[in-house]
């Protein structure tokens, strides 16, 4: 287990100093001809196997390395998140599934507004609700009635949003939920309406899923009663033509790929979902599976065969990330916008990351997720590189209530520090309202906070302020993440009338890390030292940066 001590200067601040090693423990060799005999080279997943020592299992973690996509996305810093569909326009934030497709009805979707109030926030990325636990597609999918089909004016909202994203410039992610409302079995549904009723009369306390169930009464679920409902797991084609497809002759001369699985009704559902989604809209960049199953403790849940999806996405979409997938990016752990302090990439796993959502062995929201005491937990079968997402919404709620007001700049900046600067990527929902468009106390929010982010970190202080010294308040600092993430402990120091001082420290690094310091600090050079690192460290650019209240 290598732990290494150097020290790194900030660019043009001052030359680097010698590598200072730190003893490494001894090793003894694997058996030839065992799998841990072989030489370990950089992927973004590895097999802990049994044969590993410690040693072995803490160099496989440091030579776990981003795929091409999750690079590009962690290069993304931030993605404005598009929460929009039919809980606007009945004011929840979780539908029952059960509601008129009539009842969407924005009288335009303005989504070049969208975009530009995205761009002026600083996002690279957008990311749009297709669809949500609702079950409500925002196109007309070939599979299902409760969609934008039926809708007033029947607007392919999906189709507006890439094609305004991407003349933008900018790059596209879409959520479609894997738990469904609209595809409850009525049956069931029914009787789970009268529990609710008689749960209500005994002064019982509902959840919000039973309270929008209770609302609609007697409505039946809008789909054909293809969640959870038992189906038998057969031989499936993907797509799965329906009368009067217009891609028949497609498929038939092989200019559309198909698949073949095997799946329930849901499962064959949800993957010719998938299907639409990439070939009519892709490739996209990023694809977010939320785990949220409102029915659950309700007696009915779907099981997923998830290695399809993701198999089939990869097939059709390389370099697309899937939030919870494998090779893809997490949830940090909150919807609070906030990673940790010591944050990492690598993280441990029980199962092979393929089989199922998320599959991380400890929870997501746990203080600890890559430490060498998770590594090296005897659960650990699998290594993988795993990116945290920080979700937030600028409001109070994820869809647009009129009531509620937007964070203001100053917040959104202390976020901005607390995820992207904590080696994680911010996901900032920012819903437009029924009259379709970003309402415009949030477009100022936006605009304020992507001036700051660009006045404060848009450049080094190094570059505007001439021959030192520099005044600053802000450091940041970062790995090469395509070499892995190896730093676990580090300091920065700065020359301060001629002596150099500790002015900052940390555990993690990853793609970046700001350090806010106390007070602005003016020096003439700065430098990074690394206490402990799992391998050799490989750095980025080390920056100086001056807040406006600095």
């Amino acid at each position: 287990m290598a732990r290494r001590t150097r020290v790194l200067s900030a660019f043009a601040l001052a030359a680097a100093a010698a590598l200072v090693p730190v003893q490494a423990t001894a090793q003894q060799a694997a058996p030839l001809g065992t799998p841990c005999a072989a030489p370990v080279k950089p992927a973004s997943q590895m097999a802990v196997e049994s044969c590993d020592s410690p040693e072995r299992i803490i160099e496989k973690a440091a030579n776990i390395v981003p795929t091409p996509g999750q690079l590009a996305w962690q290069q993304r810093e931030v993605t404005a998140f598009t929460h929009f569909g039919m809980n606007t326009f009945t004011g929840r934030e979780w539908g029952s599934g059960t509601e008129d497709e009539k009842l969407f009805a924005p009288k335009s979707i303005d989504a070049d507004q969208w975009m530009r109030a995205y761009k002026a926030a600083g996002a690279e990325q957008v990311m749009l609700t297709a669809k949500h636990h609702d079950g409500f597609v925002l196109y007309p999918s070939r599979y299902t009635d409760h969609s934008v089909e039926l809708s007033p004016g029947s607007p392919d909202v999906v189709g507006a949003y890439v094609k305004a994203a991407r003349k933008a410039g900018l790059k596209v992610g879409l959520y479609l939920s894997p738990s469904d409302g609209a595809e409850l079995p009525h049956a069931w549904h029914a009787q789970w309406v009268e529990s609710i009723r008689k749960k209500q009369a005994e002064g019982k306390p509902l959840s919000l899923p039973e309270q929008m169930a209770l609302e609609d009464g007697d409505r039946a679920p809008a789909g054909e009663g293809r969640f959870g409902n038992g189906s038998a797991v057969t031989e499936r084609t993907i797509p799965t033509l329906v009368p009067g497809d217009d891609r028949a002759s497609a498929v038939k001369r092989h200019k559309l790929p198909t698949f073949t699985v095997m799946a329930d009704d849901y499962d064959a559902y949800y993957l010719n979902q998938l299907y639409e989604i990439f070939t009519q809209y892709g490739p996209i960049e990023e694809l977010w599976l939320d785990g949220a199953n409102p029915w659950s403790g309700s007696g009915i849940t779907q099981k997923y065969n998830v290695k399809q999806w993701f198999d089939m996405v990869k097939a059709l979409s390389p370099n697309t990330v899937v939030f919870q997938g494998p090779q893809g990016v997490r949830w940090v752990g909150n919807e609070g916008g906030t990673a940790r302090e010591t944050e990492w990439s690598v993280t441990p796993h029980a199962t092979d990351p393929w089989t199922g959502l998320g599959s991380l062995p400890n929870d997501s929201t746990d203080a600890d997720i890559g430490s060498r005491a998770r590594l090296l937990d005897p659960t650990t079968k699998y290594l993988q590189w795993y990116p945290a997402e920080a979700d937030v919404s600028i409001r109070p709620g994820w869809f647009y209530h009129p009531e509620q007001q937007p964070k203001t700049s100053a917040q959104l900046m202390n976020l901005y520090e607390k995820s992207v600067g904590r080696n994680a990527s911010l996901l900032l929902n920012v819903p437009p309202g029924q009259n379709g468009r970003i309402a415009d106390a949030d477009v100022a929010s936006l605009t304020a906070f992507g001036k700051a982010v660009r006045s404060t970190y848009g450049t080094d202080v190094r570059r505007t302020k001439g021959p030192g010294p520099y005044t600053f308040d802000r450091v940041a600092v970062r790995e090469d993440i395509r070499h892995g993430q190896r730093v676990e402990k580090f300091a920065v120091e700065a020359r301060i009338d001629g002596s150099w001082q500790r002015i900052a420290e940390g555990t993690t690094i990853g793609n970046r890390r700001i350090l806010p310091l106390a007070s602005p600090v003016t020096a003439t050079a700065v430098r990074v030292k690394v206490l402990e690192s799992r391998a050799t460290p490989h750095l980025g650019a080390t920056t100086l940066h001056l807040s406006s209240t600095g």
